[in-house]
């Protein structure tokens, strides 16, 4: 398998036959506005100041036609603006190909997609779906501590030449990981790891805490670690990832810059 990492939480990831984009955020830097800019300000940031900065913090690594090319299928793992990109109609996705297969986690995500113009919407299965040769299935996830912040899923890639994939999503730790990690035993493991936080939900995704959980029940597991350095409301960067984990005493993992491909 070949991952490439895009920019938070988007990934390019060459599995068997196929390769998928997950969770496509191509807006330009700056353009989806920051946290202050939405309607109600439904959601409030321990530091406020960081609520007038503007996302995506930094550029695609690679023009959007790169990023687009060769791609089989997308994953959108859940509906929130730095998974898909959004417009004020409501319509999700524009400058992606409507006619490729699109694979969301549950029916009122595929409403919105079909909404969207997208022709080809597969919903993922907890019993598996198939595409070429390569069956996805979905797992649990929890997005936010205190209450989450809307569903959310993961995905576990499995195929007869590949090491099995689990790309977590948006999740803390909590016991549905643990039993995805015993079910699958998956070599390698994505985890979205800036422990981006809101005061009505609290920590929404992995910190240091929770990697360090996933590395000692699968000691012999590469994590990929993402989801860094482009949404306001995170709390760890790459930077200081790298230097919590060493004092955790954690080893067994990557973290990829923004373009870089790795190659399991």
């Amino acid at each position: 398998m070949k991952i490439q990492q895009i920019r938070n939480a988007t990934i390019r990831i060459t599995f068997g036959d196929k390769t998928f984009l997950i969770d496509p955020w191509l807006a330009a830097k700056g353009t989806m506005g920051c946290f202050a800019d939405i309607p109600g300000h439904p959601y409030s940031l321990p530091d406020p100041t960081k609520e007038q900065i503007l996302m995506p913090i930094c550029p695609l690594p690679m023009e959007t036609a790169d990023v687009l090319a060769g791609i089989d299928a997308y994953i959108v793992t859940h509906i929130h603006p730095d998974h898909i990109d959004m417009v004020l109609d409501g319509t999700v996705g524009a400058t992606l190909d409507h006619d490729l297969p699109i694979f969301v986690q549950n029916a009122e995500d595929a409403a919105v997609f079909q909404r969207s113009g997208f022709t080809d919407v597969r919903m993922l299965s907890v019993g598996s779906s198939v595409f070429g040769d390569v069956k996805l299935t979905k797992t649990p996830a929890r997005h936010g501590v205190i209450v989450p912040c809307g569903d959310a899923c993961g995905v576990v890639f499995e195929a007869a030449d590949e090491q099995t994939l689990y790309v977590a999503g948006d999740t803390i730790w909590y016991e549905a990981v643990e039993q995805t990690l015993h079910a699958y035993q998956p070599p390698v493991i994505l985890l979205n790891a800036c422990a981006a936080e809101t005061i009505e939900h609290g920590r929404l995704i992995m910190g240091d805490e929770d990697v360090e959980a996933v590395a000692r029940t699968m000691p012999k597991s590469q994590l990929v670690l993402t989801h860094f350095d482009n949404v306001a409301h995170a709390t760890i960067t790459r930077h200081e990832m790298r230097a919590r984990l060493f004092r955790r005493n954690v080893t067994n993992y990557v973290m990829p810059a923004d373009g870089e491909v790795l190659t399991f």
